[in-house]
């Protein structure tokens, strides 16, 4: 292996946008589904075309995926302190060694 300093392509908070990213869709998602009836002869609009169904779930939804998008986009700025992999390698081998 070469001794180029490699880095990771996500740090830390990079981890924590998308997971913050994920949960939103997760949200959204569930508050999509539902509006199940007890009895099949009978349709209710009101369930099945609720504001919540239909605006705030997808909103919600479309945001999620903006949010792990600038998860994934997101650049670590220059002055932070990164750790390369051979740096976690060499520390992972020391406490086992």
């Amino acid at each position: 292996m070469d001794n180029a300093n490699h880095r990771f392509a996500f740090q830390k908070l990079n981890y924590k946008f998308l997971l913050i990213g994920l949960a939103i869709n997760i949200v959204g998602f569930l508050l999509m589904i539902g509006g199940e009836s007890t009895d099949p002869n009978k349709f209710d609009a009101s369930a099945l075309f609720s504001p919540i169904r239909i605006t705030l779930a997808p909103i919600l939804i479309i945001g999620g995926y903006l949010v792990m998008i600038y998860a994934i986009m997101k650049q670590p700025k220059k002055g932070s302190k990164e750790i390369s992999k051979e740096e976690v390698i060499e520390k992972s081998t020391n406490k086992n060694g």
